[in-house]
């Protein structure tokens, strides 16, 4: 039981705390979905299918691939590089099943990020989809990889559709670069393999690890988010506890575009409606926003999770206002702040509220969530249940009603710690398990919580962190830049994009250089939008560069300009 003088006044029918004894792990909570739900879709993709019965046999032949390869023990990673297909569900479903634990990789990452997260997690095993595995072959040397599964698009569909699906990629649209990785297995083979091997039985714990999530934390280059069994448990329970007045078990479609890599899809979506046994329809490529529409025309959907930039850009389709809307229960945004603009222009066009969440990596991620039926408020929402939200000063003090400061959580959903890193982990939790967000907010009368700034130079790029520190280790590579400094300026379409400001060490460099350099080293949301030379930047007494007083002059500069307009 939490502290009562934590609790906040919840919705109707959501209760103060949550049960954690249910379910063991992650591996429980999915296999009951498959008995219960065997007969239902669980997952859809470009026409193809597969139920509950269906994935549970396939994640049970990965399952038993994976734990027939040489060496391969309880804990050990697998990295899974692929975006919205058929066989990303079943391989990280297969990978838990196993006692193993999964290692998203962004399948946008350049060679130099995925050297780094493979090296730093150790991964024995990555599946990756063949478009990118020519970004693999050039680290692959470089890290602990033994084991590679190589899968396509058309991999889990029909064998006719399988074949085109594959021809226009590789021929028509020119997808898959060239690449000559030895040893490979192809996804398809890996569960022939799988369906000759007995899955043994693992045992698993609330303590177990189940993710390694990558971030970039509140600083610095991306950690590995110690997520275990229990962390993300506790979420789906939390999540759980919130929809059970709206969601109605064996009945729900939800819309999923964002990245399931990602921490929000892969928890919101993925894991939380596999637990009431929805059908989660995957949008392969998110950005044909005039194909989403159709197939949102198409589908009694009754969820869609997303960001600012998905909802703004749906909106801005055309079509858009035509797509029925009268089957809809949950519209959730997160990742990023929903702007009141895009708010009111959903509700007008669809008749449905867009309820805004927030979350971190390190919290599984929900901390907060506004209730479904409250119209929006600019909050953040109320804490979930079993989970302490509060406002401290620089000295952890607790700070009163109304009055700004750092917003710190405390719940069985925070993780565990930074994979291998022992200082950057006591930096951001506290010994009696408060995570210090680097958010700065604040509470009102009613328990609701309100973001304001960050205390920490994180960028929020259509709901995607990026780090200062990287962007600059970047760009002082290029022989021709002395010294550079990087901020979050904002962007009508991502949210916030990246400024970087530049000293020069040699005076031919361009722009056009700057950005091409970054965009061999950095995938392609964290390249900078914006590039201005300057001759110094502003920095303390101590040499640090002061990233606020850019952001400032920034401020300025667009306060000036609308003063100008006006």
């Amino acid at each position: 039981m939490i502290e009562k003088a934590w609790i906040p006044s919840y919705p109707p029918g959501v209760t103060e705390d949550i049960e954690m004894s249910e379910y063991p792990s992650i591996r429980e909570i999915f296999e009951r979905s498959c008995e219960r739900f065997a007969e239902n879709t669980a997952f859809s993709n470009l026409g193809t299918s597969l139920s509950y019965g269906r994935l549970n046999a396939l994640t049970r032949d990965f399952a038993a691939y994976l734990q027939s390869l040489p060496g391969m023990k309880k804990g050990d990673r697998v990295a899974l590089m692929m975006p919205n297909t058929l066989q990303y569900p079943i391989a990280m479903l297969g990978v838990i099943r196993a006692g193993f634990v999964v290692v998203n990789v962004n399948p946008m990452y350049t060679p130099t990020e995925l050297e780094h997260q493979l090296r730093d997690s150790g991964a024995k095993v990555i599946v990756i989809i063949e478009n990118f595995a020519h970004t693999l072959e050039k680290v692959l040397q470089n890290t602990p990889v033994e084991h590679i599964v190589v899968n396509s698009l058309g991999e889990m569909h029909g064998f006719f559709k399988r074949l085109l699906l594959n021809f226009v990629v590789r021929h028509v649209k020119k997808l898959v670069p060239a690449f000559n990785l030895q040893g490979t297995l192809t996804f398809r083979n890996a569960l022939k393999i799988g369906q000759r091997h007995e899955l043994k039985s693992i045992n698993l714990s609330h303590d177990d690890l189940a993710f390694l999530q990558y971030t970039g934390g509140t600083t610095g280059v991306a950690k590995g988010a110690m997520l275990t069994h229990g962390n993300i448990v506790a979420n789906l329970q939390q999540a759980s506890a919130w929809l059970s007045q709206d969601i109605e078990e064996g009945k729900e479609i939800a819309i999923t575009a964002l990245p399931m890599y990602h921490i929000f899809c892969l928890t919101a979506n993925i894991l939380v409606f596999i637990k009431v046994g929805g059908h989660c329809l995957l949008i392969t490529d998110p950005r044909d926003m005039k194909g989403f529409v159709r197939l949102l025309s198409s589908v009694p959907f009754t969820a869609l999770t997303g960001v600012n930039t998905l909802f703004n850009g749906l909106l801005n389709t055309p079509g858009f206002d035509k797509v029925d809307f009268s089957h809809v229960k949950l519209c959730l945004g997160g990742g990023a702040a929903i702007e009141p603009a895009v708010a009111d222009r959903w509700k007008k066009v669809t008749g449905t509220r867009l309820s805004e969440a927030y979350g971190l990596t390190e919290c599984s991620p929900a901390v907060c969530i506004n209730p479904l039926h409250e119209e929006y408020n600019g909050s953040i929402g109320l804490p979930v249940p079993s989970t302490l939200v509060s406002i401290r000063d620089d000295n952890f003090n607790e700070l009163p009603v109304g009055q700004e400061g750092e917003l710190c959580v405390k719940g069985p959903q925070v993780m565990r710690g930074y994979w291998n890193k022992p200082r950057e982990t006591a930096e951001i939790l506290t010994q009696d398990g408060w995570l210090k967000t680097g958010d700065i907010a604040y509470m009102n009368d009613g328990g609701y919580f309100y973001i304001t700034d960050r205390k920490k130079d994180m960028i929020l790029v259509s709901g995607f962190n990026v780090y200062p520190k990287e962007i600059e280790a970047v760009a002082t590579l290029h022989p021709g830049v002395y010294e550079a400094a990087a901020v979050g300026v904002p962007d009508s379409k991502t949210g916030e994009a990246v400024k970087l400001f530049v000293v020069k060490k040699d005076e031919t460099l361009t722009i056009e250089a700057i950005v091409e350099h970054c965009r061999k080293h950095m995938t392609a949301y964290k390249i900078p939008r914006h590039v201005e030379f300057v001759s110094d930047l502003p920095k303390s007494p101590v040499g640090k560069v002061l990233r606020r007083e850019l952001r400032d002059m920034e401020r300025k500069k667009l306060a000036d300009a609308k003063a100008a307009a006006q």
